[in-house]
Order: C-alpha cells, then sequence, then structure tokens
C-alpha cells in the first residue's frame, strides 16, 4: 500500500465517480436532440420538462452502450435490472427527482489495470476494483450571472439542453492511494469509453465528469476515515492536484485535533485548493423508489455476447501486445494507444511493411505534430499508411537518408504519394559508393589543409566541421555511415 505522499505513516484511501455522457444522438427517455453547443433551451420537450401526461421511453441505445462500458470493465452484466427515482430539488432539475439506478444496476464487481508513474519511482501497474456502472439522466445546467460587491451572483440562468442526456455512472472501489493513482483511473476510463465509441470523453465539454471521494487513516490496518468529496475538476491533472491537496489538508487538519467534516467541497483551480459547498447527503436524504413509469430491463445472455463480440481490443491489450511482439518500449507502445485512430493508422503501417520502430518514430514524431497542429483525422491524412511504410523501408534500406526522409514528409503529408517516385525523380537517393565518397572526402581535405592539420595536432571536435561540409557536398545524401569511417580514416592519415 502506498502512503500519503510527503506524510509518513498516513494513507489515503480515494474512490471516483465517473459520470460518462453517452454518445447518442436522442436522450436517454426522449427523441429529444443531444447536440452541444446550441442554443439554451433548445434541446428539450415535456417529457424532459416532467410535464402532466408525459412517459419515458428508454433509448435502446442507450442500454447497448451501457453494457458494451460494462464488459470493457470486466464488469458482470445484470440480466435484469431496473430504474429508480432519486429525489432532489433543484432549478436544474425540472422533475424535481432523477431517473437513475440504485439497488439493482446494470453492472457490478469488475476491474481495470491502470500504468502508474509517480515522480521519481518506476512504473507500476496496479488494478482498481469498480464497484458497479448504473445507467441514469443528466440534469440541466446553471450559469450564475449578473454582479454584485456583496452578494456576488445577483441571478441565476438555467439551460435544460443537457437534462436528459444519457449517462453511464462508473463508481470505483476505495482502491486509490495517491492523486497520481486516481488521475491514471480517470485517464483509463476515458481511453476505454471513447475506444468504445459510447462516448466523447470531452471534459471540457462535460461529457466526463469524476467526483473524487477521500478520508486519511493512520496506516492501512486503520478503519477508513470520514469521507470528502470534491467536484469541479476538469483535467487529470487537476484530478491529481486536488487529491493532493485534500489529503494534505486532512491529515493536517487530524493532527492539530480539527474533526473533519462529511461534505461536499470544490476545486478552486484559480487558488489551487478546496473549498467547502454543502454537507454530503447520504441514500436516505434521495428517498429512491423504484420508477413506477419503466418496467424492469432484461439483457439476455445472447444479446450480452452479441455486443461483446463487437468490442474492439482495448487500449491496456493493445499496449501489452506493442510491447510484447512488436518490441516497442513502454512508452511508446503508451503514446501508440492513447487514442485508437492513432493506433489504427500505426497498424496499417506495420501490415504494410514498416518496421514498427520506424513507424513509432514517425508516427508519435512528426505524422503526431502535423496531425494535432492542422486538427486532422489519421483517417483523412494524405499521406497513406503504406505510403509511411515506403517511406520507412526507403530509410530502413539505405535509399535514403533521415535527413531526406525529413525534407520530403512535409509534401507528403500536404499531398501524399509515392516517396520512392519522389526520390527517383529527384535524384535523392542516398550515395552509398565508397569510391565516390572517398574522392569527395578527399577533395574536401584538400581544401582545408589547415583544419586537418589541427585536427591531427589534437583538435578532435573539427571532426564535426567536416561531417557538416561533407553532407552540405552531398546534399545531405551520404550514406552517414559509410562517410564516416571514410573521413576519420583520411583525416587520421
Amino acid at each position: 500500500m502506498a502512503s500519503a505522499i510527503g506524510h509518513e505513516g498516513w494513507e489515503a484511501v480515494i474512490g471516483l465517480e465517473t459520470h460518462v455522457q453517452l454518445a447518442t444522438a436522442s436522450k436517454i427517455f426522449s427523441a429529444a436532440s443531444t447536440n452541444f453547443g446550441d442554443e439554451p433551451n433548445t434541446h428539450i420537450d415535456p417529457v424532459v420538462l416532467g410535464l402532466p401526461g408525459t412517459l419515458p421511453v428508454l433509448n435502446q441505445k442507450v442500454l447497448e452502450y451501457a453494457v458494451k462500458a460494462s464488459l470493457a470493465l470486466n464488469l458482470q452484466v445484470a440480466e435484469h435490472c431496473k430504474f429508480d427515482r432519486k429525489q432532489y430539488f433543484y432549478p436544474d432539475l425540472p422533475k424535481n427527482y432523477q431517473i437513475s439506478q440504485y439497488d439493482r444496476p446494470i453492472a457490478e464487481e469488475g476491474w481495470i489495470e491502470v500504468e502508474v508513474a509517480e515522480k521519481g519511482k518506476d512504473t507500476y501497474l496496479k488494478r482498481i476494483g469498480i464497484e458497479r456502472l448504473h445507467m441514469e439522466e443528466d440534469a440541466g445546467k446553471l450559469v450564475h450571472a449578473g454582479s454584485d460587491r456583496l452578494a456576488g451572483s445577483t441571478h441565476s440562468l438555467v439551460d435544460y439542453n443537457r437534462a436528459g442526456v444519457a449517462l453511464a455512472e462508473i463508481v470505483s472501489k476505495p482502491d486509490l492511494r495517491t492523486g497520481r493513482e486516481a488521475a491514471e483511473y480517470a485517464s483509463e476510463i476515458r481511453r476505454i469509453m471513447r475506444y468504445l465509441g459510447v462516448s466523447d470523453g470531452n471534459m471540457q465539454e462535460g461529457s466526463l465528469r469524476c467526483d473524487v471521494n477521500i478520508s486519511v487513516r493512520r496506516g492501512p490496518d486503520e478503519p477508513f476515515g470520514v469521507k470528502v468529496e470534491i467536484k469541479n475538476m476538469n483535467s487529470f491533472s487537476a484530478i491529481q492536484r486536488a487529491c493532493d491537496h485534500e489529503i494534505a489538508r486532512q491529515i493536517k487538519a487530524i493532527e492539530a485535533g480539527e474533526p473533519i467534516a462529511q461534505e461536499t467541497r470544490l476545486w478552486d483551480e484559480g487558488k489551487q485548493l478546496t473549498k467547502s459547498m454543502r454537507s454530503k447527503e447520504g441514500a436516505s436524504d434521495y428517498r429512491y423508489f423504484p420508477e413506477p413509469d419503466l418496467g424492469p430491463i432484461e439483457v439476455t445472455p445472447q444479446r450480452r455476447e452479441a455486443w461483446r463480440a463487437e468490442l474492439p481490443e482495448l487500449p491496456a491489450a493493445k499496449r501489452h501486445r506493442y510491447a510484447e511482439q512488436l518490441g516497442l518500449s513502454i512508452y511508446d507502445a503508451r503514446v501508440l494507444t492513447e487514442e485508437r485512430p492513432m493506433a489504427e493508422y500505426f497498424e496499417a503501417v506495420v501490415a504494410a511493411g514498416a518496421d514498427p520502430k520506424g513507424a513509432a518514430n514517425w508516427i508519435t514524431g512528426d505524422i503526431a505534430a502535423h496531425v494535432n497542429a492542422h486538427r486532422l483525422a489519421y483517417g483523412d491524412l494524405p499521406l497513406r499508411p503504406q505510403q509511411l511504410a515506403e517511406l520507412v523501408r526507403l530509410i530502413e534500406g539505405g535509399t535514403i537518408s533521415g535527413k531526406i526522409a525529413k525534407e520530403i514528409l512535409p509534401e507528403l503529408l500536404e499531398q501524399g504519394g509515392s516517396p520512392a517516385a519522389i526520390v527517383e525523380e529527384r535524384g535523392l537517393g542516398m550515395i552509398s559508393d565508397p569510391a565516390a565518397i572517398t574522392a569527395i572526402v578527399e577533395d574536401l581535405l584538400n581544401g582545408h589543409p589547415e583544419e586537418v592539420e589541427a585536427f591531427r595536432g589534437g583538435k578532435t571536435k573539427l571532426q564535426g566541421f567536416f561531417v557538416g561540409q561533407l553532407m552540405k557536398r552531398t546534399g545531405g545524401k551520404a550514406d552517414p555511415k559509410l562517410a564516416n569511417q571514410i573521413l576519420v580514416a583520411k583525416l587520421k592519415g
């Protein structure tokens, strides 16, 4: 068990509640659109507003996405489950209750494995238990407006466009011990959801939101402490910083003899601290009871297994395969599998005959930079996987140098085409004839007698000068290894 960072003898106990907005075209119980960014209150209908006489109808795509997400998280999918009403009164919840799942969720008892890289420590693998995944509807959004020097906001506006959007809430077990582990866990959840295509996972738009529950105790054998919930974190780095701050705050308070209140706190990104928001509700405060307008849900074993067969290879499996079968480093495997489109592009390049390491270097470097800078999709790149494989093979085979490849890459990224054809058309092939290189080297040394004498007198750093001059004369086309061997031999006389 890891101790709370910087607090010897203490241990943090952390669990996450991750709300994943499912990428369905319509809401969970109505046909209203889920399109993000439109004018406020334009995606509402009588069901969303809870008007009298309306009845919810479950969106079947929501059920499919929830089951697929559950299977990907190694959860046990229930053959029968139900919906419940969760009562609470707030302006952004028009019905004054939320349709959720309480005692019979769609799935329970799962896990995922995460790679954790703590600063100054070796990367380690950790299995994090997942307690449950349940379906529910989202609430609307309040915008606090106006200004008053003493009172703060003078009024609030409510936008119901988000109300009724389908959510999958994923509740971890209290298996996390550091802010870094919490951030890595949330990142892996997002990665999996994006691989499945069930959510875009955009934290800036609220498509993925995390609430963190934290307590501290004096060592792993002590009972859990008083749990505090933290909200309002919109990045994985914010999750880590909020956890680390709250752990330190709780330890300091306990050591000073102050009690820890069970409450909900907000993370203030500007001040880098947590602030008290309200006392924490318990399950009894929500007065759950079965939703009378929705019948029980059945997921047959046949339907479940059909959905399982549609799952893609998931990030963790890809990382292991890239390292074990393709010989890539852990770092390269992680970068390549961060997004499914990049991984698929890489695999297509390797399938076309490229060396995996060579392909990885180009994709994670120059190509990723180009894609990000121009906000492109890998599927839309003019440089097709077969063409990149051809470029990698030209380098591996000694036809061109890496320098020449970099010179023609911008054109390939913009227009595509055959690298071999470009190299042949422009005479960019590497000079690999020893006699030709020897002649160029001798001519170069004859033109710089003083530098040659200085090199032979002990100024060996001049070798770099000669290498630069040689590459300049050959337009970077001299075989670097062969050219260096001939140059050093001639310099030493």
